[in-house]
């Protein structure tokens, strides 16, 4: 089959595109024939040398798949030839990644959609959409009637925590850097809007909520900047964080303590099959009911995987600002 995979860590220029064997099928594992898969900035970090955890060798890339069951193996009960699927959090924890032809994914990490979810749009919804629905409802606790804000509500995760916030009945604040993408916010039901670039955003965050501020604030960049936050949360708000790494900024102890907030620091790869079944079940049902959608700003052939990751990383680590969008591979 043919895949992208290295054999060493490094920049872009380590993919490589070929042929290789086909995955064994193991007892309690689903084949899948890969329709689509996306790009994610852990993606471009696990190649470049992140050492989160040992990598298999060959190591094929990626971590979100949809496409078609083909076989399964011995005590597979839920799946059956012919269904489509989509998952996420393979290629992380020692599994392999879903960047080629054929993947064997064990049954707990696959979730069934209807054929009529085109799986472009699966695949692009998958880590961003499990990312969204862990921090909100397993973690902030979001409930019907609260007011959240989110930072840059027009990137993967950022957008689709606004689809799943209106879902859940909140009202959504959130900001984006041109009037095209503030426009997008809008469209995907985003209450209020702000161009970060033009207003003081603490003050309009305030104004909107007639002074009390936002009970979760979502942020998403990697540099954190927690007064910003604190200031523009309510009593008892809860601020969620899902990147950042390497950052080591400084926190306003007092007036997080004293107005009562919470924070919550969550990676999506360390939740369990079980955690994620439930975010995989939810979304399946919003993906075909229509009330999610992903913006996906490139389209590229599986084989250019490299160029892929190049614009993934100048855009995530670079900061270039010109992927608007899901980057979405097709074999």
């Amino acid at each position: 089959m043919l895949a992208a995979y290295i054999n060493q860590t490094g920049p872009p220029q380590v993919i490589q595109y070929g042929q290789l064997p086909e995955p064994e099928l193991r007892p309690g594992a689903v084949r899948v024939a890969t329709r689509a898969v996306a790009v994610n900035p852990i993606d471009t970090y696990i190649r470049n040398g992140a050492n989160y955890w040992p990598l298999p060798q060959p190591f094929i890339l990626g971590c979100d798949l949809a496409g078609e069951v083909l076989e399964v193996g011995a005590g597979v009960e839920g799946l059956q030839p012919g269904m489509q699927v989509w998952c996420t959090n393979q290629g992380l924890q020692g599994r392999q990644g879903t960047f080629a032809e054929q993947a064997v994914v064990d049954e707990e990490w696959l979730y069934p959609i209807a054929a009529h979810v085109p799986a472009e749009q699966a695949a692009a919804l998958a880590l961003v959409g499990v990312t969204a629905h862990l921090g909100l409802f397993r973690e902030a606790q979001l409930q019907a009637g609260e007011t959240l804000f989110v930072m840059g509500g027009s990137g993967g995760v950022g957008s689709t925590v606004i689809q799943m916030a209106k879902i859940a009945g909140a009202r959504v604040i959130t900001c984006a850097g041109t009037a095209e993408k503030v426009q997008y916010c809008r469209d995907l039901g985003a209450d209020v809007a702000l161009n970060y670039r033009e207003v003081d955003l603490v003050a309009e965050i305030l104004a909107a909520t007639d002074g009390r501020g936002v009970d979760v604030f979502w942020e998403t960049r990697r540099e954190p900047n927690f007064d910003f936050a604190v200031a523009a949360l309510a009593a008892r708000g809860r601020m969620v964080l899902m990147a950042g790494r390497d950052a080591r900024p400084a926190f306003p102890v007092g007036p997080f303590y004293v107005k009562g907030c919470r924070l919550h620091g969550f990676v999506m790869f360390a939740a369990s099959a079980t955690e994620m079944q439930v975010c995989g079940r939810e979304i399946s049902q919003w993906l075909e009911a229509g009330r999610l959608q992903a913006l996906i700003g490139l389209r590229l052939p599986l084989s250019e995987t490299r160029q892929a990751h190049e614009r993934q990383e100048a855009a995530t680590v670079g900061l270039a600002g010109n992927l608007h969008g899901k980057i979405v591979l097709q074999p």
